[in-house]
């Protein structure tokens, strides 16, 4: 890493440790500032660099890189004093970091010089290694070097194959390795049995030891050769620099993964938000048409249990004034029958009379059971029509709870399909993805097939609901042409023909237009207007799309007359009439014939 310091200020080695004290004892009294936040630091020794703001472990890797660097002595002390200051006084923002890296930033290798070269990743070469310590990957060898962590043990053999006696240890490929390697070169060297030792007797008794470098990398040997063909040459300095460069450049990566993943999951809580809400006012909505509905069922029903007590109670009128006649006919003949000894001519008008009365009686006992017959098959047909609208609402309310009942399980799908696509993105961040989508994903399939047998079901009710219906619209139809020959032209109840072309509004446009032959034209218009209506190619309906369904409706648009159509019709109050007016009708047209 660069810095900005003034590295033209002079100041001898001997004093670096004086100066390092002076820059350290300002740091820890505040006179200079290093940390601005709980991971926010700055170099206050680098005030012109470009980047300005790190963090801890960032901030102490540039300290330490600086602080054994080959830079003016004024520098390196500066930078040491920040190195000492973060590890003493801020280690406890090296708390997150794994420990393997805390380690190596609070206790990084002792400063060596930027320009010396080191075989990387790091190697230590020994010499007059016996060749049975070589067997098993030398794990004798690696354990009398326990204590300096090595990792890989390499026998050295020359070209014809032969061993050499030398052997390669490897060491990690971070500080904490640089820093085993260190320790394993300044061992052996401190016994004694370093390279220039090694150089200066290359005694068979002893085994000698010491980091690989750059005349190592360079020789012309076999132990150079390895070298040259498994490491590279480098300086602190070039790996510090690398390193920082890899460690700046995975920060900005990983930080820009996190922001997007941040925004994703702020988008994907935002449309789960809006589907809640969404889905709440839905069933806000259909509680409100549930309510509505049962309303008018409730009426529904009450209306008709009005109307079908009405109807026996007019009934129940009917048969006492029966009874009442029945009575006062069995008296009069008492009375006759008691005048016995009258003139012949009164005893035969009494006789014919009593004949008569007895015909009379006949008539009301015949027309009584013709009323029997004719109540009954009322109060038949109005149980058979009660049962069937009762059967017909039950089935409606049925299809309406399967409705409620489908539309709830759709939602319950699309939400579960929803939290699905969030589990999907939740990976990494704690929580089981596999285990929680297994467990959607098995709800999910059982309310889709909760849903399908539901709309099996459904299927079946309509096409239930169908064939009753059907039956309904065939009783109505033989209700219509039984009563062609009872109903007359000014009865309440009446049979309306619905496209029957009437005369009179044709007649009443044609007067100012065509004066005298109005008559005639409004005729051949009236004509020209009952061809079309028997026109089979005549369609006038339009196909109109409402959401997902279609319907055939009028075409408002199309200037002739719908198709033909018969209806029971109330002639007084100009509407359609109803199951109970036709039967009210009925027995008043029975009430009529008996009268006369």
């Amino acid at each position: 890493m660069e810095c900005s310091s003034d590295e033209s200020s002079e100041l001898s080695d001997t004093d670096i440790d004086d100066y390092a004290d002076k820059a350290y004892t300002d740091l820890k009294s505040g006179k200079l500032v290093a940390r601005f936040g709980a991971d926010r630091f700055r170099c206050p020794f680098c005030p012109g660099k470009k980047k300005q703001d790190y963090r801890y472990n960032e901030l102490l890797q540039h300290a330490i890189g600086v602080g054994a660097s080959n830079r003016a002595a004024k520098v390196k002390a500066n930078h040491q004093a920040l190195a000492s200051h973060l590890k003493t006084d801020h280690a406890d923002a090296a708390g997150s970091l794994p420990p393997r890296q805390a380690e190596a930033l609070i206790n990084p290798p002792k400063p060596v010089q930027d320009q010396e070269l080191f075989v990387w990743p790091w190697m230590g070469i020994l010499a007059n290694v016996p060749v049975e310590q070589t067997q098993r990957g030398g794990a004798i060898v690696m354990q009398q070097l326990a204590g300096f962590k090595p990792i890989r043990f390499n026998a050295v053999h020359s070209p014809d194959g032969g061993y050499t006696g030398f052997a390669i240890v490897r060491f990690n490929k971070d500080w904490i390795g640089f820093k085993d390697a260190l320790g394993f070169h300044n061992y052996y060297k401190s016994h004694h049995l370093g390279k220039t030792d090694w150089e200066a007797n290359k005694s068979d008794k002893y085994m000698f030891a010491w980091l690989a470098k750059e005349e190592d990398y360079k020789a012309d040997d076999p132990v150079g050769k390895f070298l040259s063909e498994n490491g590279d040459l480098k300086t602190v300095a070039e790996l510090q620099q690398e390193m920082s460069r890899k460690t700046d450049t995975l920060i900005t990566s990983l930080t820009s993964q996190i922001s997007a993943k941040s925004k994703y999951l702020m988008e994907l809580e935002c449309k789960c938000n809006q589907m809640d809400l969404a889905l709440q006012r839905a069933m806000e909505d259909n509680d409100s048409l549930d309510q509505r509905y049962n309303e008018e069922m409730r009426k529904m029903q009450s209306t008709a249990r009005e109307h079908s007590l009405k109807i026996f109670h007019e009934t129940d009128q009917l048969r006492k004034q029966l009874d009442e006649k029945e009575n006062d006919i069995k008296r009069r003949s008492k009375q006759l029958s008691e005048i016995v000894a009258q003139t012949d001519m009164e005893r035969r008008k009494l006789e014919n009379e009593r004949k008569k009365n007895d015909g009379q009686n006949d008539s009301l006992n015949m027309a009584r059971i013709e009323q029997e017959k004719a109540s009954e098959g009322v109060r038949i047909l109005v149980e058979k029509h009660k049962k069937e609208k009762e059967a017909a609402l039950n089935k409606i309310l049925l299809l309406e709870k399967q409705l409620d009942e489908k539309h709830q399980l759709e939602l319950d799908i699309q939400q579960l399909r929803g939290k699905l696509e969030v589990v999907k993105h939740m990976e990494g961040e704690g929580v089981d993805v596999k285990k929680r989508t297994e467990e959607l994903n098995k709800d999910l399939q059982d309310r889709i097939d909760a849903m399908e047998d539901l709309e099996e079901l459904n299927q079946a009710l309509i096409i239930k609901e169908r064939m009753t219906n059907d039956e309904l619209q065939d009783a109505k139809k033989e209700l219509i042409s039984g009563l062609v020959d009872l109903l007359g032209p000014r009865s309440n109840i009446g049979i309306r023909r619905m496209g029957q072309v009437d005369e009179k509004p044709f007649i009443e446009a044609c007067k100012p237009k065509y004066g005298a032959e109005a008559d005639t034209k409004a005729l051949e218009f009236c004509s020209m207007w009952q061809d079309n209506l028997r026109d089979a190619n005549w369609h006038p309906f339009k196909i109109v799309t409402k959401g997902e369904k279609s319907e055939q409706i009028i075409d408002e648009g199309d200037e002739k007359l719908v198709g033909l159509k018969e209806e029971l019709w109330n002639n007084k109050e100009n509407r359609k009439a109803s199951m109970g007016e036709v039967v009210e009708h009925i027995l008043k047209q029975w009430k009529a014939k008996r009268k006369r």
